[in-house]
């Protein structure tokens, strides 16, 4: 269930980001150079989240553990890509922390229960 709704928030995520970014870029100063930085992050995180998504529900609902341990291990890149969007990217508005703040709680839980899961599966 988890995953489901994770794969939802990443879809609005992702959207909500792409819109802010096009309204930052027309608003304020933005420079192109870290525009384009921003903006291929924005996409290689959308290819990161399917494949994470992907593998968690394979791995899921097979109940086994490469995948789920795959999918862990893109959880870890998809947080530290949520996290240079929360902290590091060139303009970050309030809605921007909102956003990458509840993706970071929603992969930390995720991460937890992927543990989990794995240690269930395991024994």
């Amino acid at each position: 269930m988890l995953l489901y709704l994770t794969g939802m928030w990443c879809c609005l995520y992702f959207l909500a980001t792409l819109l802010m970014m096009t309204y930052k870029s027309q608003v304020f100063s933005y420079p192109r150079d870290y525009l384009v930085l921003d903006l291929t992050l924005l996409l290689l995180m959308g290819i990161l989240e399917a494949t994470r998504l992907y593998f968690g529900t394979k791995g899921n609902l097979m109940e086994a553990e490469v995948p789920l341990a795959a999918s862990l291990v893109l959880t870890a890149g998809s947080a530290l890509l949520s996290l240079y969007f929360l902290l590091w990217q060139t303009l970050v508005l309030w809605a921007d922390v909102v956003l990458s703040a509840t993706l970071l709680a929603l992969h930390s839980l995720e991460a937890v229960l992927q543990v989990v899961a794995i240690a269930s599966f395991v024994s």
